[in-house]
């Protein structure tokens, strides 16, 4: 699910030197997103552990999503537009609800995976997208090369396999196709992983905002890099995960 939030008031933020600011307005959006994997992981579990739940969104026997299994699928992109909604004319907790009901309808429409692959190949790509998501992160974070032309070039290539993956869908069905857009996958939500981890660092070492819209920019800087990481965990389950059940 190749989703990627806006830039909202990221684009027109003034570094400005504090470096404590930095560091806990950046320990505030990893927090939430740390919040956010784990709803999300309770969630996916659960609706693929339970039969009962897991027959709400499709046939337990077959796999096979029914109307309310589609549903789900694209209710996370409804909470995103939700959230761009909230975030301009909402409050700060009516944002931090929308959050966290994104995370769980992500996490149930993630549940699916549980069907397609071993609990062993998730839980084994789970740990390398930590590793690599984490690394970038520190990267981004400490590196004092400006990323702003690469992170453009970036959100470009990622408008490019939003395309090409809806054209293989629907018109090539090619899975060695599908494979060579995961890897370009990788390397996109990897690029971006440090572009957005440098941008939330300059946003809090800012002093052009502050108070709540601080506080709603932070749970908006979680949504990108909770997005980062869920995209780029899928890519690489399907480059690494190919026996599927």
């Amino acid at each position: 699910m190749e989703t990627k939030t806006t830039d909202y008031v990221y684009d027109n933020v003034i570094q400005i030197e504090d470096a404590e600011a930095s560091r806990k307005f950046i320990a505030r959006v990893f927090a939430w997103m740390f919040v956010a994997l784990g709803i999300s992981a309770a969630c996916a579990y659960l609706f693929a552990a339970n039969p009962q739940l897991s027959s709400l969104l499709r046939d337990n026997e077959t796999g096979k999503s029914n109307m309310m299994g589609i549903i789900v699928m694209f209710l996370p992109l409804v909470f995103i537009f939700i959230s761009g909604r909230v975030f301009s004319r909402g409050s700060y907790l009516a944002l931090a609800v929308v959050f966290i009901g994104f995370s769980a309808a992500m996490g149930i429409s993630l549940s699916y995976i549980f069907y397609l692959y071993p609990v062993n190949t998730i839980a084994g790509v789970f740990i390398t997208t930590a590793v690599v998501f984490g690394a970038m992160a520190v990267g981004g974070y400490i590196t004092h090369q400006d990323l702003t032309k690469f992170g453009g070039i970036m959100v470009m290539l990622l408008i490019g396999i939003i395309v090409a993956s809806v054209l293989n869908l629907l018109i090539l069905h090619s899975s060695s196709f599908d494979l060579f857009i995961s890897y370009i996958g990788v390397a996109v939500f990897t690029g971006l992983t440090a572009y957005d981890v440098q941008k939330l660092k300059r946003i809090g070492a800012s002093g052009e905002i502050d108070g709540t819209v601080k506080s709603k920019v932070a749970l908006m800087g979680a949504l990108t890099l909770y997005l980062d990481f869920v995209n780029l965990f899928l890519m690489l389950l399907r480059i690494f995960g190919g026996n599927r059940r």
